[in-house]
């Protein structure tokens, strides 16, 4: 089984794993997980992504209304997180565990720099022998500037740290085909894949089958293996490792770099580039992007964001950080690199994204 070749583990435990059905925190199945983690943990670090703060807020609250508006779940979301926590705490310390808590916004994984932050803080953590839980900050996060669900979270923190491995233990025993067998192994996300997925969600689940597929991609365009797997048993690792029984999404052989991995696992882009026929064989032969091979600029966007590199007809050739705002990029279009210092009335860069700051998709 792969855990044991795995330095880093990120496990991601949706709502259903660690709430019951009548919005109670499940301490004999987590106790049973943490008792897993122990056995393997000496050799290796651990994170986990915990839903359920939520839930265990609207017990608390006595709220039994399924949807609250966004700024009462915020609200709800507060007050449920520190009983997440502190459950979670008491637990770990009847097995000397340590653990520390970190809630993560989007602007933290998809801007660079914070998401360089993100990775020393869990270094230093693993430093300190602790098992970081993590949870999105709902408690500001709004509809607009939002993961939706930790399967998307618990991926983009897999790939931030350089993860070998993601579980999600979900109430479902892998991806199912359409003959409800469980797919044992996925190589690639193609339209058969995508056929299988059923639009249902559970009670308090944000996610869903095509949730855990986008962070299939995000695991498979940086390297790490994800496993989906049945979190409803009791001791759900060691029962993962002894049943087989999972679908087991195989990663491509990246050679990226940490930076590269990053941009191509963003959630979402900024904004969009159109380029002709010439730039779309340039960018496809390695090359830099021009601004005499844009044709339009879809923004807003700043300097150094994630944008998305199309064609005329939206095939998706390329991400990459730009190297001028989208104000800039609309000026300069169409023109040739000697011109732009002219444009815009400053020296600048000739290149609009570089080569080595882009991603070939």
């Amino acid at each position: 089984m792969l855990i044991n070749n795995s330095k880093k583990i990120v496990i991601k435990l949706g709502s259903t794993t660690v709430v019951d059905g009548k919005g109670n925190f499940k301490k004999k199945w987590v106790t049973s997980l943490i008792k897993d983690i122990n056995k393997y943990k000496l050799k290796r670090d651990f994170v986990i992504v915990s839903s359920g703060a939520i839930a265990l807020g609207q017990k608390y609250l006595k709220i039994k209304k399924k949807k609250i508006k966004l700024e009462m779940s915020q609200a709800v979301a507060a007050i449920g997180q520190i009983h997440l926590a502190g459950e979670f705490q008491k637990l770990f310390d009847k097995f000397k565990i340590k653990s520390g808590q970190i809630l993560i916004s989007p602007d933290d994984t998809e801007q660079r720099r914070r998401a360089i932050n993100v990775r020393s803080t869990f270094d230093n953590l693993f430093k300190l022998k602790a098992i970081p839980v993590v949870n999105e900050n709902d408690t500001t996060a709004t509809s607009e500037i939002k993961y939706g669900d930790n399967d998307r979270l618990a991926a983009r923190v897999a790939q931030i740290i350089g993860a070998d491995t993601l579980i999600i233990f979900s109430d479902v025993d892998g991806l199912y085909d359409k003959t409800k067998k469980v797919v044992a192994k996925v190589s690639r996300l193609d339209e058969k894949i995508y056929s299988l997925v059923e639009k249902s969600k559970n009670m308090y689940g944000s996610g869903g089958i095509t949730t855990k597929l986008d962070a299939a991609k995000i695991c498979m365009n940086s390297g790490c293996h994800m496993f989906l797997a049945n979190g409803k048993k009791d001791f759900p690792l060691d029962r993962m490792i002894k049943d087989k029984s999972f679908t087991h999404f195989i990663p491509k052989i990246s050679s990226l770099d940490a930076k590269k991995k990053w941009i191509v696992s963003s959630l979402s882009s900024s904004g969009k580039i159109y380029v002709d026929a010439g730039a779309a064989k340039a960018l496809s032969n390695g090359k830099s992007l021009l601004a005499a091979g844009i044709i339009k600029v879809i923004g807003p966007f700043e300097k150094g964001e994630n944008i998305l590199i199309v064609d005329q007809q939206e095939n998706q050739l390329a991400r990459g950080l730009v190297s001028f705002n989208s104000i800039e990029i609309d000026k300069i279009k169409g023109k040739q690199s000697k011109e732009i210092e002219k444009i815009l009335g400053y020296l600048s860069k000739s290149e609009i994204i570089h080569k080595d700051d882009m991603v070939k998709l």
